[in-house]
């Protein structure tokens, strides 16, 4: 929107608001609207609201320009208002980090599963071929149990190789995959041992729940973290 449409959409909440008011804010780097091709200035709505929050704190708070660009720098770099400031004024803050949905729930990583199926079946279900599924179990990344079946994860397992395979991955680039998931099932069994040595118990003060579940949840978690920081950073 032009200048014009600007000092209508704040005039109601800032009759005072004047064009030099805020070529001034403009001038401080306040604010900074765009520009057509002819050098006219054009304000977004993300404008006016960056806008309302600078006049809003000057009027209300008596916040310094310091201050106010201070609090303006935290909201670019992702910070969010925090509405129940005790001084009214919604200063940034970090904000509570998001569950990520696709982490599985400590119940899902830990309750047994229900299928016991021939390798055929498995081999079949993910359109996997003989040789593929010999490299999987060469590579340790499927597993039968005891009675030769494989369970839900080893399905779940074939289905990510034969997706896989369409890019051109193997189930030998696979290996770092289960290196890395015994690994962390080793730390998590290392971790809530004494946990579930005193629910057995029944601990000192009471029962004790196993946590393991929910140290598992934590370190997918952390995988999820990791690897979409690393690919944040580039």
């Amino acid at each position: 929107m032009a200048i014009g449409a600007v000092l209508t959409a704040l005039r109601e909440d800032f009759p005072d608001i004047t064009i030099s008011k805020i070529r001034f804010l403009e001038a401080e780097g306040l604010v900074t609207p765009a520009r057509t091709g002819s050098g006219y200035r054009t304000y977004s709505t993300a404008d006016v609201d960056r806008l309302r929050y600078i006049l809003t704190a000057q009027r209300d708070h008596f916040w310094p320009l310091k201050v106010i660009r201070d609090a303006l720098d935290a909201l670019d770099r992702g910070l969010t208002p925090e509405r129940g400031s005790s001084s009214g004024m919604p200063r940034p803050s970090v904000p509570t980090p998001v569950t990520d949905p696709h982490v599985p729930t400590a119940a899902a990583l830990t309750e047994p599963g229900r299928l016991r199926l021939t390798r055929d079946e498995v081999a079949a279900a993910a359109g996997l071929d003989g040789a593929t599924m010999d490299a999987l179990e060469t590579f340790g990344l499927i597993r039968p149990d005891v009675t030769g079946h494989y369970g839900d994860a080893a399905l779940g397992i074939a289905h990510s190789a034969a997706a896989l395979a369409a890019y051109g991955v193997e189930p030998r680039h696979l290996r770092p995959f289960r290196t890395a998931a015994d690994r962390e099932i080793g730390l998590v069994q290392q971790v809530v041992s004494p946990h579930r040595a005193a629910s057995g118990k029944g601990g000192r003060g009471g029962a004790v729940t196993d946590p393991t579940g929910d140290v598992l949840r934590l370190c997918v978690a952390l995988h999820t973290a990791l690897v979409k920081d690393g690919l944040q950073r580039g």
